[in-house]
């Protein structure tokens, strides 16, 4: 189980050429919402096929800034997990997506790649202090930084089961 403050950034990027980054783990994930907790948190449980195997985690978070929150992730079993997806929020879709971890300088970044779009994917880091220096791998191609713009937060993706039609624009050159 973990439980402590997360320091995440987020950003859209063009799909970067597999090959060229060192992955250490893929994940196929299929993430669904639950209604919110009594304290107002999001709530979520998630699916992960790794290899051969496969996990269930139940996620709590409570948000304090677009780039802090505290989170609560504890592993569940299928059982806890499908009786858990009965409270599922019906307003949301499940979000599916492909899961690279791959270092780059000490530095784990997580690239999330969706089964709706084959140009954008979204690229995250967990920090250690919110102004801590990021260095990109030279392949990939940094298109905006979403950290805090919701309409690219997991549970928007679920509202509409895309990217925002803006998104486009950005791998176009063109810019709001």
């Amino acid at each position: 189980m973990t439980d402590g403050l997360e320091i995440e950034r987020k950003f859209l990027v063009e799909q970067p050429e597999l090959s060229g980054l060192k992955i250490v783990r893929r994940a196929e994930i299929i993430q669904t919402y639950l209604n919110k907790g009594e304290n107002g948190s999001q709530r979520r449980v998630r699916r992960i096929l790794e290899g051969d195997k496969i996990t269930y985690k139940y996620t709590e978070k409570v948000f304090y800034t677009h780039v802090t929150r505290h989170e609560t992730e504890r592993e569940i079993s299928r059982e806890e997990y499908e009786r858990l997806l009965q409270d599922r929020d019906l307003s949301l879709v499940p979000v599916v997506k492909t899961r690279y971890r791959f270092d780059h300088l000490g530095q784990m970044f997580e690239l999330d790649v969706y089964p709706y779009s084959s140009r954008l994917a979204i690229l995250e880091l967990e920090l250690s202090d919110p102004g801590q220096k990021i260095i990109f791998p030279e392949d990939v191609n940094v298109l905006k930084e979403v950290s805090d713009d919701h309409e690219y937060s997991n549970a928007a993706l679920a509202v509409r089961g895309a990217f925002p039609e803006s998104a486009e624009r950005y791998v176009s050159g063109e810019t709001e």
